[in-house]
């Protein structure tokens, strides 16, 4: 139990990138009722967005001075593969049987898993990603390397942006409008195709900011890493009630505690031993799915209509 309070920052740090990338399918899925199972490979590919950026920048820059640098880059590359996903994957189909861009989702996300291993230089085996010098820092039993630094200061950044966005600017209030009653908002003015594409834009911008995490984190990244981890963000999403953005969050913390701490302790418990390694981890995120699923099928928080977005 000495272990206790690391294990819940584990958890807590793991459960803000699930929650960023969570955000995406939510937003998404509030607005156009669509579960875009791509947005994993979205965060993919701006991950590999922030590793061209540093490979191009020259030798000896500083990682304090790169970082912003990468940033942007995976923002750019994530939120122009969605943007033109949206428009020119989605929008056809839109009012279409509901299947078709479900389909057409899993088919771009096996597409941009499989572009990135044929075309990038050495993406299939780990690319190694850059490390942010120093640390780690001691806070009492606790331990935070210094990659889970971008990670703790980013997702409640994240967030706070988000949650000011949706609730106080003119844009925001068109997106709950959309969210609510598109028909309605359309003929009240709301230009409803922009707003959807700015919430794909929007979801694969959070994504990006945990691509860069994810780095940070593991110190490489690899064409595979969205399959699992979109599986788990949309795990989070489902945790928190689709289609609510601060369940998005909250799914994610939740979710990534829960992990942790069956990882860690399931294995003390008496004829439990063989079910508390890492590789069981997966396990335990999707039992603890069904489980929320079979007592409150809506989710945590529930999927409230004015924080569809």
């Amino acid at each position: 139990m000495n272990e206790l309070p690391q294990q819940l920052v584990n958890g807590l740090l793991l459960g803000a990138m699930y929650g960023l990338v969570a955000i995406g399918y939510t937003m998404v899925y509030g607005i156009v009722q669509l579960i875009n199972f791509a947005h994993g490979e979205i965060f993919m590919t701006g991950g590999f967005g922030a590793l061209t950026v540093w490979l191009w920048l020259p030798s000896g820059t500083t990682m304090w001075l790169a970082l912003p640098l990468m940033l942007a880059g995976a923002i750019v590359v994530a939120t122009t593969i969605a943007v033109g996903a949206e428009r020119f994957a989605y929008r056809p189909l839109r009012g279409g049987p509901r299947l078709a861009p479900l389909i057409t989702a899993i088919g771009l996300s096996l597409a941009l898993q499989q572009a990135v291993w044929a075309w990038y230089p050495d993406a299939k085996s780990a690319r190694t990603f850059p490390e942010i010098p120093g640390g780690p820092f001691e806070i009492g039993d606790v331990t935070i390397q210094t990659g889970d630094v971008f990670l703790l200061c980013a997702a409640p950044l994240s967030m706070a942006f988000l949650a000011y966005f949706v609730m106080k600017t003119r844009t925001g209030r068109g997106m709950q409008a959309t969210a609510q009653d598109p028909d309605t908002a359309k003929l009240m003015g709301v230009n409803t195709d922009r707003i959807i594409v700015l919430a794909f834009a929007l979801g694969a911008t959070f994504a990006a900011v945990g691509a860069v995490a994810y780095g940070l984190k593991y110190g490489q990244i690899d064409f595979k890493m969205g399959f699992l981890l979109g599986l788990k963000a949309f795990t989070a999403a489902v945790l928190g009630g689709i289609g609510n953005i601060y369940g998005a969050m909250i799914g994610g913390v939740v979710l990534g505690i829960a992990e942790t701490l069956t990882t860690a302790y399931v294995a003390d418990i008496p004829g439990m031993d063989k079910f508390g390694s890492q590789s069981w981890a997966d396990v335990w995120a999707f039992v603890l799915l069904i489980l929320v699923l079979l007592f409150r099928p809506q989710g945590l928080l529930g999927e409230r209509v004015a924080d569809r977005a």
